[in-house]
């Protein structure tokens, strides 16, 4: 599952990547967890037919327009994309109400022996771009004319080097993939559907934090830091001894 994500790059920088109508000025966000109000791109139709993308403040918790009362439906923050099509939940949305998450980070916790706790790993692309997690939205309304726009985020199997950590994976879309995965035309969702694949191997990289993630109220830059220290540098190449003919050797990252 993907259960807490960060949002920290500056917000000109998120719309050039995302394309998006509006310019919105927003503080980075390092712990967003579940309910809270959290940005998306979703698409639209102008009154010409052109597309246009639009970001939008959701809360991060599915409601289907089914539920009658949100306080017995349980917490939906993913929807696993094996599944998506023959789930009530979630089939609707899937043809017409497609959305991307704007992240630049997401969390996992490895956990052993079924452990309540576990260790917390930051998860990043490794060419340090944002990404763009599949999601759906879908606006619920309650008995007396309330409104409240939802979205949960799609998940895929974990790649093999992923899975050492978890068996999950936010399902990343490359930027080519936004267009056909925000088209609200239902007669594009089976295609739309085939680009919720497992990341390659070289997508991503990440590393072991420490446990200020678990508390979602700890929101500063700190909590993304390495256990090892606050940054990974390469370390120096040692210089060879005079009398040896031995080469240096670097050291690995």
């Amino acid at each position: 599952m993907c259960g807490r994500y960060s949002v920290t790059l500056p917000p000109e920088a998120l719309r050039h990547y995302f394309s998006y109508q509006e310019q919105p000025n927003f503080p980075p966000r390092y712990n967003i967890a579940p309910t809270q109000p959290v940005p998306i791109v979703r698409a639209g139709r102008a009154a010409g037919g052109q597309m246009l993308r639009h970001f939008t403040l959701v809360r991060w918790g599915f409601l289907p327009g089914f539920v009658k009362d949100p306080k017995s439906f349980p917490l939906v923050i993913n929807a696993k994309a094996e599944t998506l099509a023959e789930k009530a939940s979630f089939k609707n949305a899937l043809k017409r109400r497609r959305c991307l998450f704007m992240a630049d980070a997401f969390y996992e916790w490895q956990r052993f022996d079924k452990a309540k706790t576990g260790k917390p790993f930051l998860f990043h692309r490794r060419d340090r771009a944002p990404m763009g997690f599949a999601g759906l939205w879908e606006t619920w309304m309650g008995p007396n004319g309330e409104e409240v726009d939802t979205a949960c985020i799609i998940t895929v199997a974990a790649n093999g080097t992923t899975s050492a950590i978890h068996h999950r994976l936010p399902a990343i879309l490359e930027q080519e993939a936004f267009e056909l995965w925000l088209e609200p035309d239902e007669q594009t969702s089976d295609e739309a559907y085939q680009l919720l694949k497992t990341p390659d191997e070289d997508v991503l990289d990440f590393f072991e934090i420490g446990p200020a993630v678990n508390k979602a109220s700890n929101d500063e830059e700190e909590i993304q830091h390495p256990v090892a220290g606050p940054l990974l540098k390469p370390a120096k190449t040692p210089e060879p001894e005079p009398s040896r003919a031995t080469p240096a050797q670097g050291t690995l990252f």
